[in-house]
């Protein structure tokens, strides 16, 4: 079907071509004027001109709805919904200025189309029409930025330390997820201490990690209503963690720490049911180009209530169990822990 309709695309522009060498050789023959056979080309140009605008206009809000069902789903996130009351507001200026813009345009071009009998007008400046066209998009932009301005720095800079706090650590080419434990700390990591046994680099000198949690499958679970703060890591390039869902996106850039605070609001089953799609899944995707395999970098996200949450943390392990009091790991946690209390 589409060959076919490309195919009488083309057909169709060849046709016209066509016509349009025939009237000007038929005016040739007639023995019409140069001066009358411009005229009627350029107001047969300037209807062409008008008849593109309104096909194209159409054709663009015919595909805006045709294909608005392929768009992502309500915000599954509490900031998610700010987030696309901004956009739809940058779409709305966008969408009328463009659209004054392109009629506009055309019209001009239709309506002042070369003409003999017509001189154009002198108007070199106008002073009033320059600050009205000067004056209305400084506010209306500054308005936009400063209002997603306030919206980003409320998402980012919350501090929140009573919620669930999460490690999301990237490298080529997965996702591994660490989970503080009942004391809400991660423990310290270092690149340096990455082995195939320790993916994350974890300091098993640090107690706070001794509850922590790395989990198996390599899925995300999270509580639905439940603050998530959630640390970014990256172990050799930059990749970027991104939940179209709960419309989150974070750096994860080596060497460096970045954070981001989210709360999620519709569970994966409640989304199933808003999307009628009983295979529907949040899913974690890296939005950096980190390497061959890029695209397979994803990871099953899954959002319940809180209840059916700690049942799933308590089927997953701990980072590492609790040492012996006379381990050679014991030791050494209790020298570090002596040095701290030293320093301090």
């Amino acid at each position: 079907m589409s060959f076919l309709l490309l195919l009488a695309v083309g057909l169709s522009i060849f046709v016209m071509v066509r016509l349009m060498n025939i009237v000007q050789l038929a005016a040739e023959l007639s023995g019409e004027s140069e001066e009358a056979e411009m005229k009627r080309d350029n107001k047969i140009n300037g209807l062409l001109l008008m008849g593109f605008m309104i096909v194209g206009l159409g054709v663009m809000v015919y595909m805006t709805l045709r294909y608005n069902k392929f768009m992502l789903p309500v915000a599954a996130s509490e900031h998610g919904v700010e987030t696309d009351n901004l956009l739809n507001w940058n779409f709305a200026v966008i969408g009328l200025v463009f659209f004054i813009t392109q009629i506009a345009l055309f019209w001009f071009a239709y309506k002042y189309r070369f003409s003999k009998e017509r001189r154009a007008y002198f108007y070199p400046d106008n002073h009033k029409l320059e600050l009205v066209w000067t004056i209305i998009p400084t506010i209306v932009l500054s308005a936009l930025i400063v209002t997603g301005l306030a919206s980003w720095n409320k998402i980012t800079q919350s501090n929140h330390t009573d919620g669930l706090k999460v490690e999301v650590y990237g490298y080529q080419f997965n996702w591994l997820t660490r989970y503080a434990g009942v004391d809400n700390k991660l423990g310290a990591s270092n690149f340096k201490l990455i082995t195939d046994e320790n993916p994350l680099g974890v300091n098993y000198k640090d107690t706070a990690s001794f509850d922590d949690i790395i989990t198996t499958p390599a899925e995300m679970h999270l509580p639905v209503g439940i603050p998530v703060n959630m640390v970014f890591h990256a172990r050799e390039v930059l990749h970027s963690a991104y939940f179209p869902h709960f419309r989150t996106q974070m750096n994860c850039v080596p060497g460096m720490t970045t954070v981001f605070y989210f709360k999620p609001t519709i569970t994966t089953a409640e989304m199933r049911k808003i999307t009628k799609k009983d295979t529907f899944d949040y899913i974690l995707l890296c939005n950096k180009v980190c390497g061959m395999a890029h695209y397979t970098m994803k990871m099953k996200v899954v959002v319940e209530s809180p209840e059916d949450f700690k049942k799933w943390l308590k089927t997953q392990k701990p980072v590492m169990e609790k040492p012996a009091a006379n381990s050679k790991i014991a030791e050494d946690i209790h020298s570090a822990s002596v040095t701290q209390v030293s320093m301090n």
